[in-house]
């Protein structure tokens, strides 16, 4: 979206159009939608700005649930925004420490400065690019105690202000297409500069999960954030804002519970050994966060393979932080073998699941030929060094 773009949809006609739409519907006849609004009287560029916007406003549900009916967006900003499940609970950081203004630097749409004005927090938000800082005011106008700025962070005055959260910008976008930044240092603002800020205030910076490790600061605190089994974010905490004692944290939120495995720092790896009855896929942020030897200690499970993040054991047990299943077969680790062992079983839907090993899942289920009523879930990995085939059931 451009500036004369955001200008016509914040235009009394193009709010009341846009917030006068249906539900965004994907099946719907979009050349008829945009016929019908444009037979209304509505300029072209209009129309095509507000259905950007309803498709954006549906999409940005998952993040932000009903206040997205509400809320304007960019491709971009939407796409890196946080969750307001999560947000809320960098939010509740600051408030728990006694930061209460918090310097929002390279605040994008909103979102995390959004969850703290909802608590009470006080906020200075800033925003480089001009589109994205006129959006982020419109969807933090009810809060009066945030105030917003067309800013780089770097130029941002911070007197008075006890705290900075920082979502450094990893993404650039030229000609219409987004590009994730894959070098740290082209991240704006800089790392150095987040990071910088720590000598100063309490600070948060929110990174991608994959961030190289190397990166994170000695003494910092590094939490590791799945949401539903997808790993979302990497938040490193500074000051007041990190707890005590926590290195590394994995912070596992699937639905309306939450639960946290902590340490000092990374864990080591539990011992490899023989595949036992049960076999465990660790949550992705307990991966990310190295915390697999821990969960392994815990609950009397072993690594199934050195380097592999399979966990195996002889009983089963319940955690929040793995997916179990029972061993029920051993297959044929030859390919044309296991293919003859899934046909005999009658195996017509497959889920192929695997780590440590070199193979397209979709390419290897149309080679295995299958066909039959059941279902079936198999596990290619390494057990001490060795491939192997596991047919599994979820526990």
């Amino acid at each position: 979206m451009d500036r004369a773009e955001l200008v016509e949809l914040l235009s009394p006609e193009g709010l009341r159009l846009l917030d006068g739409l249906p539900e965004w519907d994907a099946k719907a006849d979009i050349v008829k939608t945009v016929a019908d609004l444009r037979k209304q009287g509505h300029p072209p560029g209009l129309v095509a700005t507000v259905l950007s916007q309803a498709k954006l406003r549906h999409r940005a549900r998952a993040k932000f649930g009903p206040f997205a009916s509400r809320m304007l967006f960019t491709e971009p900003g939407l796409e890196q925004a946080t969750r307001l499940q999560v947000a809320a609970l960098h939010a509740g950081r600051f408030a728990r420490a006694d930061v209460g203004h918090v310097a929002d630097l390279g605040c994008g749409i909103g979102g995390d400065a959004l969850a703290m004005a909802a608590i009470d927090l006080e906020v200075t938000a800033a925003e480089a690019d001009e589109v994205t800082a006129a959006i982020a005011a419109y969807n933090l106008t009810p809060f009066p105690r945030v105030r917003v700025l067309h800013e780089r962070a770097e130029q941002v005055a911070l007197g008075g202000i006890g705290g900075a959260w920082l979502d450094p910008a990893r993404r650039t976008t030229a000609g219409g297409t987004t590009t994730r930044l894959a070098d740290a240092a082209d991240y704006s603002p800089s790392l150095d500069f987040a990071f910088g800020l720590a000598d100063r205030m309490a600070v948060g910076v929110k990174l991608g999960p994959g961030t190289d490790r190397d990166l994170i600061p000695e003494g910092a605190e590094a939490q590791w954030i799945s949401v539903d089994g997808d790993v979302v974010e990497l938040g490193v905490w500074f000051g007041q804002v990190a707890r005590p004692g926590i290195g590394r944290a994995a912070l596992v939120i699937r639905g309306d519970s939450a639960h946290e495995l902590t340490a000092p720092a990374d864990s080591e790896d539990a011992p490899a050994g023989p595949l036992g009855d049960y076999l465990y896929e660790p949550d992705g942020a307990i991966i990310r966060a190295r915390l697999i030897g821990d969960l392994a200690r815990t609950n009397g499970a072993w690594m199934l393979s050195p380097g592999i993040a399979y966990l195996t054991a002889d009983t089963a047990f319940d955690s929040p932080f793995a997916r179990g299943f029972r061993i029920v077969e051993r297959m044929p680790a030859d390919e044309r073998q296991l293919r003859q062992a899934l046909q005999a079983r009658g195996i017509g839907t497959l889920e192929i699941k695997k780590r440590g090993i070199d193979v397209d899942p979709a390419a290897l289920r149309t080679r295995l030929k299958l066909r039959g009523a059941e279902r079936a879930t198999l596990v290619l990995t390494r057990e001490q060094g060795r491939h192997v085939a596991l047919l599994v059931e979820r526990l």
